[in-house]
């Protein structure tokens, strides 16, 4: 793959719907708890596929759980996991759909705790701020960071599923919490030039730089 197609990074390839997400939300800071929990749901969701299919399925995800609405999808019942396991429109995994609703209850209890889920985030990284990594191909770039390991495993004592630390990254990378766009893609955040490197061993990558890779989560 190559690392920079047509001035972003390579992984986006030439589909149309990873070239916006690419361009339009990848790697830009989200510090809003609405959605930070459809991302949330949309990465638990992918585990084992290709975000791609999950992007594919995503005003299906936004329907069936009632518009990311972190409350609603809480009060969800065994009924309505019935329905959706015959919703054509989001991935028919029992496992999945009861824990985007237990998730749920376990990020509303987050919030209390710490006043936002965006600040239970930034808990888990340096001074409390997003990192901006340098790398120069797609090879660099790691499928778990420290802070994605530390967060993933205290979402874990907290009860959360589907949220292992390769997930975890994934989820840095798509709401800003990680800037892993490329030297010479032009996405790359002009403002965070001078930030120092983020360096992590390199796992096998997907497509998409991390979610999905050979690692095991």
């Amino acid at each position: 793959m190559e690392d920079i197609i047509n001035a972003r990074c390579g992984w986006a390839g030439t589909d149309e719907l990873y070239i916006k997400y690419h361009d339009e939300e990848w790697g830009r800071p989200v510090s809003d708890d609405k959605t930070l929990f459809e991302f949330l749901v949309l990465e638990s969701a992918q585990a084992g596929l290709s975000w791609l299919t999950v992007l594919r399925k995503r005003e299906g995800y936004r329907r069936a759980f009632h518009g990311f609405d972190v409350e609603k999808v809480a009060q969800m019942t065994a009924e309505d996991v019935e329905r959706l396991m015959s919703f054509d429109e989001i991935v028919k995994n029992r496992l999945k759909i009861n824990s985007t609703i237990n998730n749920a209850k376990l990020f509303i209890a987050v919030q209390k705790e710490f006043g936002s889920f965006y600040r239970y985030v930034l808990s888990f990284f340096p001074n409390h701020q997003p990192v901006v990594n340098h790398f120069r191909a797609l090879s660099q770039i790691p499928a778990v960071s420290p802070e994605s390991e530390a967060m993933s495993r205290d979402m874990k004592r907290r009860g959360f599923r589907f949220f292992g630390p390769t997930i975890c990254y994934a989820f840095f990378q798509a709401t800003g919490f990680v800037d892993d766009h490329i030297e010479g893609c032009f996405c790359k955040a002009p403002q965070y030039a001078k930030s120092q490197p983020h360096v992590q061993s390199a796992c096998a990558i997907d497509n998409r730089g991390s979610v999905g890779n050979k690692c095991g989560n």
